[in-house]
């Protein structure tokens, strides 16, 4: 009979190292390789700590915001978008993109809820931040929790076109927007990230982070 593995010693992450930390290789060349309408496809070429060099080809992205808009009855707002590289519709929630210059991002997220929800909310705190594909995208993004619904307009200039033309928003209860997430029905990153810290934050009673907390990934950005 042979022997079990001796277990493997892992050291316990906790307090100030159970964080993640900015860091940059030297770049020694960067080629850009396209100029799209939203994002920058570059290949940059990367010192290593032990001194070889790998390419890389990732997306320069100015980022987004989400919003999980919870009703009385903690029904959630969602939008249904045609997504074409991904070749679905998916279900999501109300968000976009941090591309109007200075503006903050809790004002970017109320306005991505008026435009695309037609509603304004009188309470937000942040849920989560996160990378949605770092292997490949600088993307950041922070999804806001966003209660005390009401109506707005949309705001003056704003015009419905290309997949937003073809959108419809819906509302869906907390726990079985969890549920379609559980179950692999639902995929897009802010919705299934979003409503699980959501559903945790509403079971616990965490405090949730004010709407201006700082953000790290921004920040380094900048």
């Amino acid at each position: 009979m042979s022997e079990r593995p001796a277990p493997v010693e892992l050291p316990e992450l906790s307090g100030a190292d159970l964080a993640d930390r900015p860091e940059r290789w030297p770049i020694l060349d960067r080629q850009v390789r396209h100029r799209g309408r939203v994002t920058t496809t570059v290949t940059d070429t990367v010192q290593a700590p032990d001194g070889s060099t790998i390419g890389r080809d990732w997306l320069l992205h100015p980022g987004a915001v989400g919003v999980i808009a919870l009703d009385e009855e903690e029904r959630v707002v969602l939008v249904e978008q045609y997504r074409h590289p991904a070749g679905f519709r998916l279900i999501e929630p109300p968000a976009g993109l941090l591309d109007v210059e200075a503006e903050s991002w809790l004002v970017a997220a109320q306005r991505e809820l008026a435009e695309e929800a037609m509603l304004a909310a009188d309470e937000w705190s942040v849920l989560v931040d996160l990378f949605t594909s770092p292997g490949s995208s600088a993307e950041s993004t922070r999804i806001f929790l966003a209660r005390g619904l009401r109506p707005a307009a949309r705001p003056d200039g704003f015009d419905l076109v290309g997949e937003e033309a073809d959108m419809r928003v819906a509302r869906a209860p907390l726990a079985r927007v969890v549920d379609g997430v559980y179950a692999g029905r639902l995929q897009n990153p802010l919705l299934v990230a979003g409503s699980l810290a959501a559903a945790q934050a509403l079971a616990t009673g965490r405090e949730l982070r004010p709407a201006d907390s700082p953000w790290p990934a921004r920040s380094v950005r900048q």
